[in-house]
């Protein structure tokens, strides 16, 4: 018993030194932006990969990427993004509200 009451407590004391250090954020606390932070970041590495093995390679990935159809879809895809993430944030605090006048009543 004592022994898991101690692991328990350096489990907390871990967890409460390195979660900050990434700088976590709840599920409430985001960015309606981080949906499309990923596959911007996913193309910027796989782009400084190719350039530095095939430099012609990734001239044609960015003059690609600068087209107009591509730019296009691009803002398409951000455009629904941020009405899903609009919808996400809604639909959180309905599951919040309901979590604290039903549940805890509040």
């Amino acid at each position: 018993m004592l022994q898991s009451r101690a692991l328990v407590i350096a489990l907390i004391l871990l967890l409460s030194t390195t979660l900050p250090e990434v700088q976590s954020k709840s599920i409430f606390e985001k960015d309606r932006h981080d949906l499309l932070a990923i596959p911007e970041a996913i193309a910027s590495y796989f782009y400084e990969a190719v350039n530095k093995v095939y430099p012609k390679v990734s001239q044609f990935l960015l003059d690609t990427v600068q087209s107009p159809t591509v730019t296009a879809a691009r803002q398409r895809v951000a455009k629904e993004a941020s009405k899903v993430s609009i919808m996400f944030q809604q639909l959180m605090e309905k599951i919040k509200t309901l979590w604290y006048t039903r549940v805890l009543g509040y």
